[in-house]
């Protein structure tokens, strides 16, 4: 009951969220001034008619009510200039351009975590040894290093020295070209998860139940990552939620340089072409991608920490 109740308060919370989202977006992007309509051929007359057709004639807060109805019965707008009548929906969904970016994102995350606490922890583990004072600088390098500037070397070593993997990934249909993005967009979260897991490690060996555990003649390997572990995952789940807000937002340059015809490179070429409800539709989707991880982020907490009071963290 609970857990229940929680769960349906998080799913207002979301709505809620997603609904002044999407008022912030429509109302900033028709706060600049010009039409979508405007080209140096175009007439005054030719505008006024392409606004009628579309719905851009009516005040603002009327196209707002009118856009959250058809969108509240899934329909998310037709593109205005890119693919001029096309459904955002098929744009977004049918021609693969969401699908394409998750299975990017998703893998970068999926990497990010699985190499990262494995790090983290061998960093607690030989603390202030060679192998700790390694990693440390790596992971340095690795934050600090912009994704761009990780994407230029690899194309330029891997690719094009070494001819190793593909110059472009294209619609990455081959598993080859999936690497130099993958290790572009997960390498800055990985390093960061290595260092959080590294610090909460320390923080909880440190804890009088880890001592407690020492005691009673526990091995240290059993210490660490039946015990410590643990709790140690806390700060890292909590990471997670702005770690997927900051590999969607890293996949806008690593898709342009990769010339992956994904969600974020389309979502910039809708913005420099004022279509309105191609970057509609998608900041939507990936809000609702965003809330919908840190939603999960939160789930997570209870399991990970039953002892966790989740009415409380939720707020």
């Amino acid at each position: 009951m609970e857990m229940l109740f929680y769960t349906l308060k998080r799913i207002g919370v979301s709505i809620m969220t997603l609904l002044l989202v999407a008022a912030i977006t429509f109302f900033l992007m028709n706060a600049i001034p010009g039409s979508p309509f405007m080209t140096e051929k175009s007439t005054p007359e030719q505008i006024a008619l392409a606004n009628a057709k579309y719905g851009l004639d009516k005040p603002l807060p009327v196209q707002f009510v009118n856009y959250l109805k058809n969108l509240a019965h899934g329909d998310m707008g037709v593109s205005l200039k890119m693919q001029e009548g096309t459904s955002v929906a098929k744009i977004l969904f049918a021609q693969g351009k969401f699908t394409l970016s998750i299975k990017l994102g998703l893998l970068a995350l999926l990497v990010a975590v699985i190499i990262g606490v494995p790090v983290g922890v061998l960093q607690a583990y030989y603390r202030g040894g060679w192998a700790d004072n390694i990693l440390r600088v790596i992971t340095t390098l690795g934050i600090a290093m912009p994704s761009f500037v990780v994407a230029t070397l690899m194309l330029f070593q891997l690719a094009v020295e070494w001819k190793l993997l593909p110059v472009q990934s294209d619609s990455l249909d081959n598993p080859a070209a999936y690497v130099m993005p993958v290790i572009t967009l997960a390498l800055s979260p990985l390093c960061r998860i290595a260092k959080l897991t590294r610090t909460s490690m320390l923080d909880s060996i440190s804890q009088d139940y880890i001592r407690t555990a020492r005691a009673k003649g526990l091995k240290t390997k059993v210490i660490l990552f039946k015990h410590a572990l643990r709790n140690s995952l806390i700060p890292v789940i909590t990471y997670l939620g702005p770690l997927t807000a900051g590999i969607i937002t890293g996949a806008l340059v690593v898709e342009q340089i990769f010339h992956i015809p994904g969600l974020g490179n389309y979502f910039v070429t809708s913005i420099l072409n004022r279509d309105y409800p191609v970057i509609m539709g998608t900041t939507l989707l990936l809000a609702a991608l965003i809330i919908f991880m840190n939603f999960l982020v939160d789930i997570a907490y209870k399991l990970v920490d039953p002892r966790i009071n989740i009415i409380k963290k939720g707020g």
